[in-house]
């Protein structure tokens, strides 16, 4: 059954009793050590560090986005006990951030490169010697500013405010752009288990702490049928702590073997199969071993929005959209309020009605933030109070100022 209502600023659409997504699953998950992972990442890291000091010294997030970051692979020698850096990783660093305000200058470029370094230094720290950063950073105002006489239009102050009072969202928040932010809920097991599994072997955990040799460049495929999983998975070695090409095959199966265990404990009684590092050809020596334990050392590139979704996941069968929310300005890109606000709504229709749940927000451009132009909640359950979901997606609205407060402080953290 479909509902329609009509709000201030467009259309909400509740529609019950929808299928559920069955059970054949395709996910992907790139690891933190993924050059596109660090990619957006660094993107947000670079928005929250800005918007940090201009509310500081100003009282509010200046204009800015950093939202189109790449990171260029550079180059390596790798042998086994040893390795080094040959060539840098270039950081292209672009986008636009206001360079001042009231006739104070804002040091931007010193304010990026000191996170840029601090970043590397704690996530790949083999490679924060060897960086070439490019600032490509302008103050360009949007389209739209049409000179008719001596005036200055407003937008030309945009990235160039006289004080806070110039920035129009102390006014009113108007979404920059016609997007569309897309969440559901909840994950299946299988989802939640690739996770899990990326998490184990890319972060801090038990097992990367006492096995030195593992890298943070991990990258899963996964395809499940609702009773067994197949998985292709990519997990790095770091050359300084593999001494052989013996070693490095036992490190492997001990990685397969730990794929296995997890798998036991999180797909009980379901077959699965595991390929590791699929290019290996042993005889050879052509293996994932790594100085650094990314392939961002080695000519492969990281770009913002080409990795994991918001929800920390890559699912062509479920609801979907490719946008890049890392380092977009939190106080009214919809491109970043809109994904984080339709999946933590999404999460709350799923525990209001234990049922799926999937949420669409679109805005138009120049429209209020909190008035999208069209709502769409889908869920599974057939019997729904629609005065709750309006209730709750009211609420979800109506948060985006404590939103904009917790990604200045903490930024997206990926799940």
């Amino acid at each position: 059954m479909r509902k329609t209502i009509t709000t201030e600023g467009g259309f909400l659409s509740i529609e019950t009793g929808t299928t559920k997504p069955d059970a054949t699953t395709i996910v992907e998950r790139k690891g933190l050590g993924h050059p596109d992972t660090l990619a957006d990442h660094l993107a947000e890291r670079l928005s929250r560090a800005y918007s940090h000091y201009t509310v500081q010294r100003f009282g509010a997030v200046l204009h800015h986005n950093f939202d189109k970051l790449a990171l260029l692979g550079g180059a390596s020698e790798v042998r086994y006990g040893a390795g080094r850096m040959t060539a840098p990783v270039r950081v292209l660093v672009n986008g636009r951030a206001a360079p001042m305000c009231g006739g104070q200058t804002i040091p931007v470029e010193e304010i990026v490169e000191a996170e840029v370094r601090a970043f590397f230094a704690e996530q790949l720290p083999e490679v924060s010697d060897h960086l070439d950063i490019t600032f490509n950073i302008t103050s360009n105002s949007s389209p739209g500013a049409v000179l008719t006489g001596d005036a200055v239009p407003d937008r030309t102050r945009w990235f160039n405010p006289r004080s806070i009072d110039d920035l129009r969202e102390r006014r009113v928040r108007l979404s920059n752009d016609t997007s569309l932010g897309t969440g559901w809920a909840p994950e299946n097991a299988f989802e939640s288990f690739v996770r899990e599994l990326v998490n184990h072997f890319s972060g801090e955990s038990d097992f990367t702490l006492s096995h030195a040799w593992c890298g943070s460049d991990v990258k899963l495929m996964g395809y499940w049928d609702g009773d067994q999983a197949d998985v292709v998975l990519c997990v790095p070695q770091k050359s300084r702590h593999v001494g052989s090409r013996a070693e490095y095959v036992r490190n492997a199966e001990t990685v397969l073997a730990e794929c296995y265990r997890m798998a036991g404990l999180r797909l009980p009684g379901a077959p699965a199969r595991f390929r590791l590092n699929a290019r290996d050809v042993p005889e050879k020596d052509e293996l994932y071993l790594t100085y650094t334990g990314s392939s961002i050392e080695s000519g492969d590139e990281g770009v913002v929005g080409r990795g994991n979704r918001v929800n920390g996941l890559i699912t062509p069968l479920r609801p979907m959209n490719l946008e890049g929310a890392n380092g977009k300005n939190p106080v009214y890109h919809v491109g970043k309020l809109y994904n984080i606000a339709a999946q933590r709504l999404a999460e709350r229709l799923h525990e209001a009605t234990d049922g799926h749940a999937e949420v669409h927000l679109v805005s138009t451009t120049g429209q209020c933030l909190d008035q999208p132009w069209r709502i769409l909640v889908r869920l599974s359950s057939p019997d729904v109070e629609t005065d709750k979901i309006q209730a709750l997606v009211a609420e979800a609205l109506e948060g985006f100022p404590a939103l904009t407060d917790e990604l200045v402080s903490d930024g997206i953290v990926l799940s």
